[in-house]
């Protein structure tokens, strides 16, 4: 059960939240260092190495899913190479880490959400506040490889910032909510409660994926605080003259670029989206147990990303990985289904689905 301070504050730690990594959540702003529990660590390899494998057919392009050799190859990885309490060093040594726990007037979800979340700050007195918002399959440390020019850039003429980076809740560190309906709105809200906390009373985001989303809503029910967003989601759909032109052969190549490419993935690889967004349990159910099934989920969809499926180690994947296998998968996943119940128009992380004669 959760307690209070002698201050009266709301505190909740890893033992009441049944987290497998050591924390403490308080209504104050504290320091965070990852320790993820020995014996998780511990179960986890033991059971990659129990991975049962699929006896796959032949398929080049990867037309059913990832095939046995990579499965093979990421379930060795992790059972004789992988070392989590190296790659957990070098995370807390890359960045700084807090938690808190912040409290929001959103009917729609109307608990404390206790957060993880970095904060860089920069030199320059001219600072902008940036809320940087990850999405799925990643996580805060999406931010790690920019943090260092966007706070302290090569040129004075260049704009400095401010770096919050906050866990979603139910990934990376931020705990899994314990009440049903934390979507992107009420992911927004938390956001926008917790940069006021840290004295930011306008800032900009820079949001991706899911991110995206939230940074939306964030916009739309914050626009006195929000001055501008960056979005590397922006995807609008064709309409049905685009598509209609499309059809005749009368579309630029960019338009034709782009027309195919969001068909092609609307067709081939949004499926995962609509399991997440219908029934996310259901899936979770078995990746919560299987580490490797969840690597070969998110690696799935990571690699319609790169053009050289090599580009992506198994070290790599298998750190993206535990940023929901720790937690366990099912907050990210219902993300999808509680974030698409709150939104104007319904589906809101959904491609619009194409209709076309191919050419």
């Amino acid at each position: 059960m959760a307690h209070s301070s002698p201050q009266g504050a709301l505190v909740l730690t890893n033992v009441e939240l049944k987290l497998n990594f050591k924390a403490s959540y308080s209504e104050r702003v504290e320091r965070f260092a990852i320790n993820v529990d020995e014996d998780f660590i511990a179960s986890s390899r033991l059971k990659a190495s129990l991975t049962r494998f699929v006896d796959d057919i032949h398929q080049p392009d990867f037309t059913d899913g990832p095939p046995r050799s990579i499965v093979e190859k990421v379930a060795k990885y992790w059972t004789q190479e992988y070392n989590w309490r190296s790659v957990e060093a070098n995370i807390n040594a890359a960045f700084e880490q807090y938690t808190t726990i912040v409290r929001t007037s959103n009917p729609n979800f109307p608990h404390p959400v206790p957060l993880h979340f970095v904060h860089h700050l920069s030199s320059r007195r001219d600072a902008i506040p940036l809320l940087f918002l990850h999405g799925w399959p990643g996580s805060f440390l999406e931010v790690e490889n920019i943090i260092g020019p966007l706070t302290n850039p090569s040129s004075d003429h260049l704009p400095a910032f401010h770096v919050v980076a906050p866990s979603i809740p139910g990934y990376g560190f931020s705990p899994s909510p314990q009440h049903p309906g934390m979507g992107y709105r009420a992911a927004a809200h938390a956001f926008h409660a917790l940069m006021q906390k840290l004295g930011y009373s306008r800032y900009v985001y820079q949001g991706g994926d899911a991110g995206d989303f939230i940074g939306h809503f964030a916009a739309l029910d914050f626009p006195d605080a929000v001055v501008s967003g960056h979005s590397n989601f922006w995807v609008i759909p064709p309409s049905p003259e685009d598509l209609e032109r499309y059809a005749k052969g009368q579309a630029s190549e960019d338009e034709k670029g782009i027309i195919e490419r969001l068909s092609k993935f609307s067709n081939n690889s949004w499926s995962y989206g609509m399991v997440h967004q219908t029934r996310p349990l259901r899936l979770a159910v078995g990746l919560t147990d299987s580490p490797v099934g969840l690597a070969m989920w998110i690696y799935d969809i990571a690699i319609t990303s790169f053009e050289d499926r090599d580009l992506l180690s198994p070290k790599q994947l298998i750190t993206w990985t535990m940023m929901h296998w720790i937690n366990g998968p099912y907050a990210a996943f219902s993300l999808y289904k509680y974030g698409q119940k709150v939104s104007s128009g319904g589906d809101c992380h959904r491609p619009s689905s194409l209709s076309y004669n191919e050419k």
